[in-house]
């Protein structure tokens, strides 16, 4: 973990960061590092660990304990809430040897198991994540074998007790030793540890039990996902082994860039030029929304970089009632080519408003050079 970046300094905050700051600035490298945006080589790799140490720095109690271990967590994969009941499970094993079993139950090997979740990577348009969207995706997955019904035996014919484990997957080997009568378990090396032979395999799955298969899925997107969003669909990962219950779907979202509208949290950002006479005189202008073109009224004397604010006009709340707003910044033009008449106006203008042009001074060089010179 030595060649790890600091969390903080990916995203380039401070320890003493809010959350809100933290959200900002992954939001900010989120954009650049996009790989649907940023086309260079290292550009996945970059918002993979950007988006790494945002899931880190944004969950308070990941937080506290980077803050405390770093990237040295001895709770780090186990779901942040301690030990879980897995990290113990080589220590039956170990009393098995020297207590003949006494430290703890068998598995049985021909429980039901759940199958593996599966992670699909689905990239929308900006307006379907706001607005959400419907799609049919193709996942490939093992399933359980229609021939056999999951048995891997051939039809007409079903799975016999192993006769050399009796059907517990494992063999026991005594040893005399110094300290005593050892016992070592192990999987039994008739049935690979099953429990159970197949004389007669099925001939779709050869045994296995699972076949691999592309199978269709409707997938719902709700309106509102931002970038980075994971939508679980409960039951459509790979299918359970003996019957065991199948694992869930994960679909992680990415959203691709707007050439107008730019998205914080529920909120929407976009710029509109004015000219010069619009900011100082005013006037009501049309400004695009995401769903329709709306009414602006600019007050005359409108500064440049002035925010306006339109209720109502952002995305729609994930989780609640109502939608975000839209942020209009207004960006006055200055014109660059003026005819001859344009230029008389504004020296005209310039006359009566007490203000000095400096069109037949010397350049700004020479009087650069006059500064340094003390003239």
């Amino acid at each position: 973990m030595a060649d790890k970046r600091d969390y903080y300094e990916v995203l380039g905050v401070g320890k003493s960061a809010s959350d809100d700051d933290i959200k900002k600035a992954y939001r900010k490298l989120a954009r650049q590092y996009h790989p649907d945006v940023n086309k260079a080589a290292d550009a996945e790799a970059k918002f993979k660990e950007v988006k790494e140490a945002y899931d880190v720095l944004s969950d308070s109690q990941k937080r506290a304990r980077y803050d405390q271990f770093g990237h040295a967590d001895p709770n780090q994969g186990m779901g942040g809430g301690g030990f879980s009941g897995a990290d113990f499970g080589g220590f039956g094993d170990i009393f098995d040897m020297f207590f003949g079993g006494g430290g703890g139950g068998r598995r049985d090997p021909n429980a039901p198991q759940r199958g593996n979740d599966l992670q699909y990577t689905m990239t929308v348009e900006f307006k379907e994540a706001v607005f959400g969207v419907e799609r049919d995706i193709t996942i490939p997955r093992t399933e359980s074998c229609d021939t056999c019904f999951g048995s891997g035996a051939k039809p007409g014919t079903k799975p016999e007790v192993c006769s050399v484990c009796h059907g517990t997957g494992q063999q026991e080997v005594v040893q005399n030793t110094p300290f005593g009568r050892m016992v070592n378990r192990r999987a039994c090396s008739n049935c690979g540890g099953r429990g159970k032979i197949i004389k007669e395999k099925c001939p779709t799955c050869s045994g296995n039990g699972q076949v691999k298969k592309q199978r269709k899925i409707h997938a719902r997107i709700p309106a509102g996902v931002d970038d980075g969003a994971q939508l679980r669909m409960s039951g459509e990962g790979e299918g359970g082994l003996r019957g065991g219950p199948a694992g869930d779907l994960y679909i992680v979202i990415r959203v691709k860039t707007h050439d107008f509208f730019e998205r914080e949290g529920d909120d929407i950002y976009c710029e509109v030029p004015l000219t010069f006479t619009q900011a100082a005189l005013g006037d009501e202008i049309e400004i695009p929304t995401l769903t329709e073109k709306v009414k602006l009224k600019i007050p005359a004397g409108t500064q440049t970089g002035t925010y306006f604010r339109l209720k109502g006009k952002g995305v729609p709340k994930l989780r609640g009632i109502g939608q975000g707003d839209q942020h209009v910044k207004v960006v006055v033009v200055t014109p660059s080519k003026l005819s001859e008449e344009q230029k008389d106006l504004l020296r005209q203008f310039a006359a009566h408003s007490g203000e000095q042009t400096h069109e037949n001074e010397q350049s700004f060089f020479d009087r650069m050079k006059r500064a340094f010179r003390g003239d």
